[in-house]
């Protein structure tokens, strides 16, 4: 496994993470209650005036700090997400909710190293809960240590899923929903995919899959999961990457499950071309 290199200031890549996401998350609960400047990306695709000023602070403090590493933000073009080191950012994601005053929203900080995602930080200021991991070193909320489920029925848990930009993604996500029906027991869909990988690797979620996601939505998220002691693949089967089209996180026994019971499904179909 890689050694790092510490920070211009003598600190560690994580602990330069989780100033960004801290610095990020202050900027979105001052302007939480209050009015937001909404633009459209396409169709219900937002960004905020505070999107771009929270991914404008990140930016800074990673480029101080790690000037010779690369960067990649939603908000702006960057550099590719698996060439050498690169910082990957959401600063906020969940924006659709933020905009409309929902609280479950994150910022996203990962660096990932020719693709292989080092550390991770998926922080909720509203809750004040920061799921952080580093490659090798396990997975945490905030100071304790946490794991994915271990229900090995997936009928008798609760799947996570958001919807996609793309109708024809969302409709066959709903698909696959509705083919676990009646015998699912409960569905959550928040709008926010880190916080959905999240609470997958806390065990909060059993499984949570998604069909259209950027670097910046899974970067930490996978992480986690897999630091938290589950699997995280594409639709094929195989381990997810940055750049994955499709994602699906659990334990290894749900994992099979639903690979097992969505087998030749319209979802289990890959979108685009393979980067």
């Amino acid at each position: 496994m890689a050694n790092i290199p510490l920070s211009t200031s003598g600190r560690t890549a994580m602990e330069i993470a989780k100033e960004a996401v801290l610095i990020s998350g202050k900027l979105m609960l001052d302007s939480f209650y209050g009015s937001k400047e909404v633009t459209y990306k396409g169709p219900g695709d937002v960004v905020t005036d505070v999107d771009k000023a929270a991914q404008e602070a990140i930016h800074l403090l990673l480029t101080k700090e790690f000037p010779d590493m690369g960067f990649l933000g939603e908000e702006s073009e960057g550099d590719q997400a698996d060439k050498g080191y690169v910082w990957i950012v959401d600063p906020v994601d969940g924006t659709r909710n933020y905009a409309a005053g929902i609280p479950s929203v994150a910022t996203v900080v990962g660096l990932a190293l020719d693709g292989e995602v080092m550390v991770g930080v998926n922080y909720d200021p509203q809750m004040n809960e920061m799921f952080h991991a580093e490659r090798g070193k396990g997975a945490y909320l905030n100071d304790t240590r946490i794991h994915v489920t271990g229900n090995t029925n997936l009928s008798e848990g609760i799947l996570g899923t958001d919807l996609s930009y793309n109708s024809s993604s969302t409709t066959n996500g709903l698909a696959i929903v509705n083919s676990f029906l009646p015998e699912l027991w409960a569905l959550r869909v928040m709008g926010s995919s880190a916080l959905g990988l999240s609470y997958a690797a806390a065990g909060r979620y059993d499984l949570y899959f998604h069909g259209s996601l950027s670097p910046w939505d899974q970067v930490a998220g996978m992480l986690l999961v897999e630091e938290a002691g589950g699997v995280v693949t594409d639709r094929n089967g195989q381990r997810a990457t940055v750049n994955s089209d499709g994602i699906i996180a659990s334990n290894k026994t749900l994992h099979a499950e639903f690979m097992r019971r969505t087998d030749g499904m319209d979802w289990r179909k890959p979108t685009r071309a393979k980067s």
